[in-house]
């Protein structure tokens, strides 16, 4: 799967994804660092790839529609913000996207479990 890792996501999640076999890029790899999330966004559509952030403003589905979207996971993290709490909630978010594709979905990872908002639209 192809993803990409928002600005405000470590090194050790960028490891584990990759080591779980997925092709990944990061905004600030990408010289987006400081950009817009629309700019993110639109980059994460051309480039076909799922968006993994903390911000919660991708979760407004008027500006960031997620049916024109190749998905978007905003991990939702509790409690104190940590390295190790981000690696929990990707490793919760890899064990439900190898039976379900996120395609044109917006995830929202919690602790122990993944609500997932869809609505029905043509192909793109």
């Amino acid at each position: 799967m192809k993803l990409k890792l928002d600005e405000n996501l470590g090194p050790r999640g960028l490891s584990l994804l990759r080591w779980s076999g997925h092709d990944v890029a990061t905004v600030r790899g990408e010289g987006l660092g400081g950009a817009s999330d629309t700019a993110v966004f639109e980059t994460c559509v051309a480039e076909e790839r799922t968006l993994i952030t903390l911000d919660h403003d991708f979760g407004n589905v008027l500006r960031f529609p997620p049916e024109s979207s190749y998905g978007i996971v905003i991990l939702e993290i509790p409690g104190r913000l940590s390295e190790e709490a981000i690696v929990h909630r990707l490793e919760e978010f890899l064990s439900v996207v190898a039976s379900r594709p996120l395609r044109r979905e917006l995830w929202i990872v919690e602790p122990g479990r993944v609500r997932i908002h869809q609505r029905e639209t043509a192909e793109f």
